[in-house]
């Protein structure tokens, strides 16, 4: 069969999909490529959401992959606002949610995403309360994090992950009042740990942000339903005109899981269970971004990988695997911040209890340093705070699995490019 009889479906409208879909023309793909997206709006990057868009540094049309006319320059055929209910493996079809329309694929492609996890306490259909994953919540948090700023008003954040300080750091210069709930002691302890945790927690404590560590919300209250308040598990009470609830997401699996596709482990970081090449238990069937859990050999486990960066590489993975080429997806997982007047780069995977010590090198009162998440003498992740274009050392050291001196880590006279073999 040539490729001009063959379609390829993507399902889900994020960065993986819409880079999959460019990566099927690229490569001189002539079939039929289907993307459908939930979302009204053209495929977007998230970053911008909790960044410079939340900020209003930048445009809304800035965070867009392509352009709009793009699609069907490409002949690639965009249905915006649209869901997928059924993947019927046996007929190769999937079905349309709003009309019952079916299509039939020769490769599909699952880009499902992630959804937030949902607070489960009373008070959360409060219209004050918001989550933070697509571009209406920017563009409906924007305005209240405008609002919060002109009348003192008080935004409550569950979650001292990385979209809760973002927005904390956005909410601040907007000029709101903030506080942060965690149930860790300090933020990012189960990404960083408390050495470069505690780093963050100072960096918002600076800038008047107030953070309540080990306890979680119990309770939402309101009238008319406006938010008044928000209650933790220790009795205390935070006075709040909004919340935003950031206490992760949620793997998009409920249609893979419908067509009886093998599924991760939660211990894995659930999702969709692929391997190197990005296939599901189905050959037929690929599945790459946010929902994909991939084996990672390098790091000699299954990886689920939400941010940017595995979006914006594997998507073109899977096109090309889908297209028959060699593919290998082991990519870095990298991802970075910008936090007031920090910025930071992280590439690796050191999980609590993979590592047995930090090492810093460079100043970190300054916050101008680089920290190396070491276990016997190998690097396994480094991040960079206010430092520049190491990213590719530091990733060289990682892959090499060879012991370092960590002395000459740490020493920023000796470069770290001497250090990879």
């Amino acid at each position: 069969m040539v490729d001009a009889d063959q379609t390829f479906v993507i399902v889900g409208g994020g960065l993986a999909g819409a880079k999959a879909a460019e990566t099927l023309r690229t490569e001189g793909f002539t079939g039929r490529v289907i993307l459908i997206c939930d979302e009204r709006d053209h495929p977007y990057e998230r970053p911008p959401l909790s960044k410079g868009y939340l900020l209003g540094k930048d445009e809304r049309d800035g965070a867009l992959v392509h352009e709009p006319a793009w699609y069907a320059r490409h002949d690639v055929e965009l249905h915006l606002g649209q869901t997928v209910d059924v993947v019927d493996r046996a007929a190769k079809t999937v079905r349309f949610g709003d009309d019952g329309t079916t299509v039939r694929y020769d490769k599909l492609l699952l880009a499902t995403g992630a959804e937030p996890r949902r607070l489960d306490i009373p008070g959360t259909d409060l219209a004050g309360v918001h989550h933070l994953r697509r571009l209406a919540h920017a563009d409906r948090l924007k305005g209240v994090l405008t609002s919060l700023g002109r009348d003192n008003g008080h935004l409550v954040i569950a979650g001292a992950g990385w979209i809760g300080l973002e927005v904390a750091a956005a909410a601040r210069q907007y000029g709101a009042e903030v506080t942060v709930v965690h149930r860790g002691p300090t933020p990012l302890h189960s990404v960083l740990g408390p050495e470069l945790g505690q780093l963050f927690a100072e960096l918002h404590s600076e800038r008047g942000v107030r953070f309540h560590f080990g306890a979680t919300l119990t309770e939402i209250t309101g009238q008319d339903g406006m938010v008044l308040a928000a209650r933790t598990d220790d009795g205390e009470e935070h006075p709040a005109h909004a919340v935003l609830a950031a206490v992760g997401a949620a793997p998009r699996t409920s249609l893979a899981e419908a067509a009886g596709l093998a599924l991760a482990d939660r211990a894995d970081g659930g999702g969709v269970l692929v391997d190197e090449r990005l296939r599901t238990s189905d050959p037929d069937i690929h599945a790459a971004g946010d929902v994909a859990c991939f084996p990672h050999a390098l790091f000699g486990t299954r990886l689920r990988v939400e941010h940017w960066a595995n979006a914006l590489n594997g998507g073109p993975a899977a096109a090309r695997a889908m297209l028959g080429r060699e593919v290998t997806y082991d990519r870095m997982p990298y991802f970075f911040t910008d936090q007031y007047d920090l910025g930071m780069e992280y590439s690796g995977w050191a999980p609590p209890g993979s590592y047995d010590q930090v090492v810093i090198r460079g100043d970190a009162g300054k916050r101008e340093f680089i920290a190396f998440w070491v276990r016997e003498g190998r690097v396994l992740a480094g991040m960079n705070v206010n430092v520049w274009d190491v990213t590719d050392p530091v990733q060289r050291l990682i892959r090499s699995r060879t012991a370092v001196d960590t002395e000459a880590l740490a020493d920023p006279r000796v470069p770290l490019e001497s250090l990879a073999p």
